[in-house]
């Protein structure tokens, strides 16, 4: 069986939970009636798209033609939302945009804010009080382990540099390149130097 068809269900079922639970995203659905956007992700290069009505629909395969067109890593997804911040990312080629930037800018608005809140659905299973204990359980845990990573690699970088020596220390790097900056300065000065004497004689 295609894997396609369940990815782009999950989404589409995803989404549309979502939105029907929060109605300010419901609003914002509104505004894009009608409009169709085709978004290629780089990272999977897959191409989704979405075509709007009073629900969300997300197909693998359209043969038309979308008034957007996106082709990007889902990572700069959010940066979307300022219009300053989409000219930047075509300059630096990390999106090809076609079609109607303020599209874009309401799409990205609406994908970036339709986040689960876990502590609601999970109320609605176990009540209130569970859910909110569970939750902030998860929140420790993940905090825990965050700082368990964040010592680990630490002590790795003290190890790679200060006992095995496989890595220059941060001073001696930052020293390396603050000698390479004097060089790059002594030589620009020597070839400013060069250059006037060669037009004197």
């Amino acid at each position: 069986m295609p894997i396609e068809p369940i990815v782009t269900a999950v989404i589409e079922t995803t989404l549309n939970t979502l939105i029907k639970d929060d109605p300010e995203l419901g609003r914002r659905l509104s505004r894009l009636k009608g409009q169709v956007i085709q978004v290629h992700l780089k990272e999977l290069n897959k191409t989704l798209t979405f075509v709007f009505s009073q629900q969300i629909d997300v197909l693998a395969h359209y043969e038309g033609t979308p008034d957007c067109y996106l082709s990007l890593n889902l990572s700069i997804l959010p940066e979307l939302r300022e219009q300053a911040n989409i000219t930047q990312l075509i300059k630096e080629d990390k999106l090809v945009l076609d079609g109607d930037i303020q599209l874009a800018q309401k799409f990205s608005q609406l994908m970036t804010d339709c986040k689960p809140d876990i502590e609601e659905w999970l109320s609605r299973v176990t009540g209130d009080v569970v859910a909110h204990t569970v939750v902030q359980g998860i929140h420790q845990v993940g905090g825990f382990v965050k700082a368990r990573a964040l010592k680990h690699q630490n002590h790795l970088g003290q190890v790679l540099t200060e006992e095995w020596r496989l890595l220059p220390p941060a001073l001696e790097v930052a020293y390396f390149c603050d000698q390479v900056d004097d060089v790059k300065s002594q030589a620009a000065r020597l070839d400013a130097k060069l250059n006037a004497l060669l037009e004197r004689v």
